[in-house]
């Protein structure tokens, strides 16, 4: 099984990143971030992240493209996000913004399904609850 590295882009610029389910959080270099709206996360969270631990104190909003299909994601900043497989990563997309857009990933091929990016359109409840009788 593979690590799956794509080059997408992040507010108009390239970007590396790293595709990981096992984070739940997507990351983003600040300085690919610094026009992207910011909210404070109070009180501050503490994750860990390729083995340091990292203070989460805001989250911004940033806009980005996979393979042409645009995507918008809750992102913390952080200067630094570490490497993987030798390159120096400028984001992870975390299991939130997989699972928001329908991103679904092979690693055995290293290939992104994005489908639910193409279609556009969400069911946000089974058929059948919020109805009324």
């Amino acid at each position: 099984m593979a690590r799956i590295i794509k080059t997408i882009e992040i507010e108009g610029e390239p970007a590396v990143a790293l595709f990981d389910t096992g984070a739940v959080y997507s990351y983003v270099r600040s300085s690919l971030a610094r026009r992207a709206p910011r909210r404070a996360m109070v009180p501050p969270a503490r994750v860990g992240l390729g083995g340091r631990e990292v203070e989460v104190r805001e989250i911004c909003l940033i806009e980005g493209r996979i393979e042409g299909l645009s995507f918008l994601a809750d992102a913390v900043p952080l200067e630094k996000i570490g490497a993987a497989d030798g390159k120096e990563l400028d984001a992870l997309i975390g299991a939130r913004t997989m699972e928001q857009w329908e991103i679904q990933l092979d690693p055995r091929t290293g290939a992104l399904d994005l489908e639910g990016l193409r279609r556009r359109e969400f069911t946000e409840f089974p058929s059948g609850i919020g109805r009324r009788r």
